[in-house]
């Protein structure tokens, strides 16, 4: 693990892989922490000629978090709901797009692949929308081109996304399990659930960050007429049993980037099976073996 600094704020990354090799940005989801690209995962990006990055997004993790910060939530949520601007949150999508970019400056590389899932697939849009001259393909994983359709989450999903995390550690291993509902159904394991949920917790619990999270995709809007510009090259990958951010929600994303290519694995929820590992991680290689550095 190493420590990155970009402007007053400190990032938690590790690298895999040849230095001298492509380098891969791998941006996290909601809440989430680099953990959460399991090593493994990480391991396979490398071996096929990768230097793989993962690092926790601020407000998570072991990253800068904006301790004391408050956001109006619900007052947010109903701007979003009625169509209005959002505006008074503290950070929006470009700000942690420009969290990535520093971590490549402090590294040193200049262009890199970029490989984001859920909230991470929206910051890594958003990195391809606002340097686009840096980012040499985008693969968009169980994600979303906007506000729009976070508010059109499932009820039952939105209910879960939004309750309190507990916070005693047994009943925060306990509360694992209620995540089956938007994982993929045939590969959920309560098991693994808890195992992740105990590291995360003992890592670095920090249930308030993901308000401010949520309050910078609110913020943020839509991105429609930004990636139907975009000429980077694009992956999107999604999963017909997703109950969280819908398969019609990568369907969309696929539609509006010019010339992107879609993955829709029939068996995969809003989460990354390692039994679905070698057809992820093979269709991301693929993409990005066919995507050219602009330097060269």
């Amino acid at each position: 693990m190493a420590r990155a600094q970009v402007d007053e704020m400190e990032f938690e990354y590790e690298t895999f892989g040849r230095p001298s090799d492509p380098a891969v940005l791998l941006v996290m989801g909601l809440g989430a922490q680099l953990i959460h690209w399991p090593e493994r995962f990480c391991q396979m990006l490398a071996e096929g000629g990768y230097r793989v990055i993962r690092f926790d997004n601020r407000d998570a993790g072991l990253s800068t978090k904006f301790d004391g910060v408050e956001v109006d939530f619900l007052g947010l949520v109903a701007a979003a709901l009625e169509g209005q601007k959002v505006v008074n949150a503290p950070y929006d999508l470009s700000d942690m797009a420009k969290d990535g970019f520093g971590i490549l400056d402090e590294l040193g590389i200049e262009e890199a692949h970029v490989v984001g899932a859920s909230l991470g697939g929206m910051i890594a849009q958003t990195m391809a929308i606002d340097e686009p001259e840096r980012v040499t393909s985008l693969t968009s994983i169980m994600s979303a081109t906007g506000s729009r359709e976070v508010v059109d989450i499932p009820d039952d999903s939105l209910g879960l996304l939004l309750a309190p995390a507990p916070s005693e550690r047994s009943e925060y291993l306990d509360y694992s399990a209620n995540y089956a509902i938007w994982c993929s159904k045939k590969y959920f394991d309560a098991d693994l659930a808890r195992e992740y949920a105990a590291a995360s917790y003992d890592r670095s619990y920090y249930p308030d960050g993901s308000g401010r999270q949520i309050a910078a995709v609110l913020a943020s809007g839509d991105r429609d007429a930004l990636l139907a510009k975009l000429e980077v090259p694009t992956l999107v990958v999604h999963g017909r049993d997703d109950r969280l951010l819908l398969p019609s929600f990568g369907e969309r994303t696929a539609e509006i980037i010019p010339g992107s290519n879609f993955l829709l694995l029939s068996d995969m929820g809003h989460d990354l099976p390692e039994q679905l590992w070698p057809v992820v991680v093979d269709a991301i290689l693929s993409h990005l073996k066919n995507s050219a550095p602009r330097s060269n």
